[in-house]
């Protein structure tokens, strides 16, 4: 098997320089990890985009919640997949459902239409479908580069035996890449069981405002955040290529 690739899910323009920084060899750009992921802000993009020097791909999800997406939201994806091209992104993140748990293969269309010559990565939505392997074949269909897949269960680990099977099916056609639930402790035996080579991680860890002052009464508005950690990235890094 090839080397292992490395991405991690960044959920902030600190997370991606964390990622670059602790060896990461991708960074998916996103926000509201604890949702599911949305769009990054424009700003974050062009500031990312600007002080990366490894591969930077875009997750392209207007809201969370379901992957069925109406007129208004397919307009704004499109949109943010040309502010992608326009800032030199290398990647972006889609994925999209029909209203049956089928893969819409006609925004995805349109979706990658719009990316032209950048990468293009099927998210999670794969795994909210109601047949993987017809999914599977669909992404295929439609040019992708790689699945990211949890192998339809709550995480990588407890799916391993299923993103294998789905290796073997697509048998070299596209990549599959685990993600959920990934660490450095079960990374590289992750890659092994799974039989894959890419992997994905957030790599979080809390980080504490330096604020003195802190209205405690304010209820959802801790002044406390998430993101991904240097060391923490540089573990996981490590561990894969052991």
């Amino acid at each position: 098997m090839n080397e292992k690739l490395l991405e991690i899910s960044a959920n902030s323009l600190g997370s991606a320089l964390a990622a670059q920084a602790g060896g990461a060899d991708r960074v998916e750009l996103c926000e509201n990890l604890g949702e599911g992921g949305t769009t990054p802000s424009y700003g974050s993009l062009a500031v990312a985009r600007d002080r990366l020097r490894i591969p930077l791909y875009v997750l392209i999800r207007p809201r969370a919640g379901d992957f069925l997406y109406d007129e208004g939201e397919r307009a704004a994806m499109l949109a943010d997949i040309e502010a992608c091209v326009r800032l030199g992104c290398d990647g972006v993140v889609i994925g999209a459902l029909d209203a049956d748990g089928d893969v819409d293969a006609v925004l995805c269309r349109e979706l990658i239409a719009a990316a032209g010559s950048l990468g293009v990565t099927f998210h999670r939505a794969f795994d909210a479908s109601r047949d993987q392997n017809r999914a599977l074949e669909a992404a295929i269909e439609l040019g992708c580069e790689r699945i990211l897949t949890s192998g339809a269960a709550s995480d990588a680990w407890q799916g391993a035996d299923r993103i294998a099977a789905l290796v073997e099916q697509a048998a070299g056609r596209i990549a599959l890449m685990a993600g959920a639930g990934v660490s450095a402790q079960n990374i590289a035996v992750l890659a092994r069981r799974a039989r894959v080579r890419e992997l994905h991680a957030s790599a979080k860890a809390p980080r504490v405002s330096a604020m003195r002052f802190r209205n405690e009464a304010l209820e959802g508005l801790s002044p406390d955040w998430i993101q991904s950690d240097e060391q923490r990235v540089r573990e996981l890094a490590r561990a894969l290529q052991a």
